[in-house]
């Protein structure tokens, strides 16, 4: 098994975007189990009322560039699944817009099978991730997920904890999946597909922007995801 590139790249200084619960996570992950080194946070200005945080400056995002250039430092943006991941999106690419590189962080007590991952990544503990799959830019996969082989996770892309996704899935971005929730193999969940927490996937084929419950998971008709999550 191949090491994941995150520890076999050089040592990076990395900022993380957000003060809040995830933002302090990511801290600790990367403190205590990668070869990076955490030197800032960062927030947009209008949501900054503090300037420290674990010890650390907080900077304005917007003004990011003139303390930190973008030669010399990289970008994590740890962000929750809010409005289908557009919200993390946005950030992504505002840092991409200015010309950051991000890092992603995979456990090292995920299982993992030469890989091809992206960007911006977040992959926790106990995540198991078989050969032949690959994920996207700016993905979450909380602690404790099976992940199929021979499938493909896209971008912005967001599975909570102990979700089962079976082999030979293709997952569209802004997908995002509810705890303990089941996808039977071969599935094509489309595009803002929200299935829900225990909910199991047994269509082949969901339907862009939709709310699936149950078991077996049926499309609730009239909920549009982003606008239940």
């Amino acid at each position: 098994m191949n090491i994941p590139y995150t520890y076999i790249n050089k040592m990076a200084q990395i900022i993380i975007f957000g003060t809040k619960d995830l933002a302090e996570l990511a801290h600790y992950y990367i403190t205590n189990d990668s070869i990076h080194e955490v030197v800032a946070f960062t927030v947009h200005k209008k949501y900054k009322n503090i300037d420290e945080f674990k010890g650390l400056p907080v900077i304005d995002f917007e003004s990011i560039v003139d303390t930190f250039p973008n030669s010399d430092f990289k970008l994590f943006a740890p962000m929750i699944g809010k409005n289908m991941n557009r919200l993390r999106e946005s950030v992504y690419i505002e840092g991409k817009n200015k010309g950051y590189q991000f890092i992603s962080y995979i456990s090292s007590k995920a299982t993992l099978f030469d890989n091809v991952i992206g960007e911006n990544c977040f992959i926790l503990e106990n995540n198991t991730i078989q050969p032949f799959t690959k994920i996207g830019n700016n993905v979450v996969l909380w602690s404790g997920n099976h992940i199929g082989h021979h499938s493909e996770i896209k971008d912005h892309v967001f599975f909570t904890s102990h979700v089962v996704m079976s082999g030979h899935c293709t997952i569209e971005p802004y997908c995002f999946f509810g705890v303990n929730s089941t996808i039977r193999d071969d599935c094509h969940v489309a595009k803002g597909t929200l299935l829900a927490m225990s909910a199991s996937l047994v269509s082949a084929k969901t339907e862009e922007w939709s709310v699936y419950i149950g078991n077996p998971a049926k499309k609730i008709v009239g909920k549009i995801s982003y606008e239940v999550f």
